[in-house]
């Protein structure tokens, strides 16, 4: 398997595994993971199981083909792992008992397992950080090191936190029992679950790193997960803004890539391509949110950036995009959030809105002129911001240092390959 080591989903098999097996596999391991912590309790001790069941099903699937009932199967090696890990046979018998009193292995599931694990992971002793991380290797399946890209933090630090929430929820004698909506331990829970969701959505939209411009199987199951939350929840308004924020930027997935499977910047993408039905949806959603908000009655978060997407996808052309009102409100994000993320992507709106001069400026007042200060200090998409800005200034000589600078530190090769085809054809434009 090629998934990078530390925090994998699933440990890597002595063998090949076929793509089919190794897919199902992933789409098996948060369910199965998620009945398990919720039968047993022991967050770490369960997820040791399944990673043991999830190397005996490869061999054995690899071997003499999928059960009838992989999820049973799976299910029920898990359990006996579980069990064999459990050193005190009184401790067994009472683990036992309570599986007995359980539903068949191989029984339909009475709800969604990997969203009861979403909410496992949001556990009340974790900080709303370290519940993110958790959550992201248990139910998402990313690395350490994409988590920690998503978080701006060296991947130490990430594997650190990991670890420690890990064992602070198997040291928690408050157990995984979700909270009821309207209980004090609700709304951090909740807003802990829709961080994840985002998170996992946009590591599936745009990878961090790697070959792979995208991973749909993260960006799919996100919007899946967003779907059930938003079944259960229809009230809560950040619920809706965040299941319309995927689906208006997923409308524009067929057309982020060329012919050649290389990337197309949103400016430059033929916009027939996009998915109009999606769009639809999510603007009908955004719109159903207006009078809702955050408890203390002011917009949230991902409303206002749904709200961004829907403007962009109500362009028909690029230049037609309303930028002044993309401007204002990545403003109130900005306020809202305090994410130097989205002030980057301010200075960007600003320099379409204003001109580039004006997004230069405000540029440099969150990382200096050699990028150099700040949390983002370094980061390449610093670099391609202002390489984007000096080039509407036309200023081609500095533009193509930025663009090549960006371009060595990327860790998306997709990416890579875009900002270094940019920086060539500007080179040749100098030229001319």
């Amino acid at each position: 398997m090629s998934t990078p080591a530390g925090h994998r989903p699933f440990a890597e098999p002595p063998t090949a595994v076929p793509p089919a097996v190794e897919e199902q596999l992933r789409t098996l391991a948060p369910q199965v993971l998620g009945v398990l912590v919720r039968r047993m309790g022991d967050f770490a001790a369960c997820e040791d199981a399944v990673q043991e069941a999830l190397i005996a099903a490869a061999l054995h699937w690899t071997a003499e083909g999928v059960p009838e009932q992989p999820r049973g199967w799976l299910l029920q090696t898990a359990t006996r792992r579980y069990l064999d890990l459990m050193r005190s046979e009184q401790a067994r018998r009472r683990r036992e008992e309570k599986v007995a009193r359980e539903p068949a292995a191989g029984a339909a599931p009475t709800s969604d397992d990997s969203l009861m694990l979403l909410f496992m992971c949001c556990h009340p002793a974790l900080t709303p950080p370290s519940a993110v991380a958790l959550t992201l290797r248990a139910v998402g399946g990313l690395s350490t090191a994409e988590i920690a890209r998503a978080y701006l933090v060296p991947e130490a630090t990430m594997a650190q936190r990991i670890s420690r929430a890990k064992q602070r929820v198997k040291a928690s004698d408050r157990g995984f029992d979700l909270p009821g909506p309207g209980t004090k331990e609700w709304a951090p829970r909740l807003r802990a679950a829709l961080h994840v969701l985002y998170l996992m959505f946009n590591e599936g939209y745009a990878a961090a790193r790697g070959s792979a411009l995208r991973r749909p199987d993260l960006s799919d199951e996100a919007v899946r997960l967003a779907r059930e939350v938003h079944r259960i929840l229809p009230e809560e308004a950040e619920v809706t803004g965040l299941l319309a924020l995927m689906l208006l930027t997923e409308a524009r997935r067929a057309a982020r890539t060329d012919a050649d499977g290389e990337l197309v910047p949103l400016g430059e993408q033929n916009r027939t391509l996009w998915d109009r039905h999606l769009i639809g949806e999510g603007v009908r959603l955004l719109a159903g949110t207006l009078r809702g908000g955050t408890p203390d009655g002011g917009p949230g978060e991902y409303r206002v950036q749904a709200a961004i997407a829907a403007l962009h996808d109500d362009a028909a052309r690029a230049e037609d995009t309303d930028w002044p009102q993309i401007s204002a409100l990545y403003g109130l994000l900005e306020q809202l959030t305090g994410n130097p993320v989205v002030s980057l992507n301010r200075a960007v709106a600003v320099g379409m809105a204003e001109g580039p001069a004006a997004g230069l400026a405000l540029l440099d007042t969150l990382v200096g002129p050699d990028a150099d200060t700040g949390p983002l200090a370094g980061h390449h998409r610093v670099y391609a911001v202002r390489a984007h800005l000096l080039e509407l200034a036309d200023d081609i000589p500095a533009a193509l240092v930025q663009y090549r600078a960006a371009a060595a530190g990327t860790t998306s090769l997709p990416e890579q390959r875009y900002l270094t085809a940019r920086a060539a054809r500007l080179h040749q434009r100098g030229k001319a």
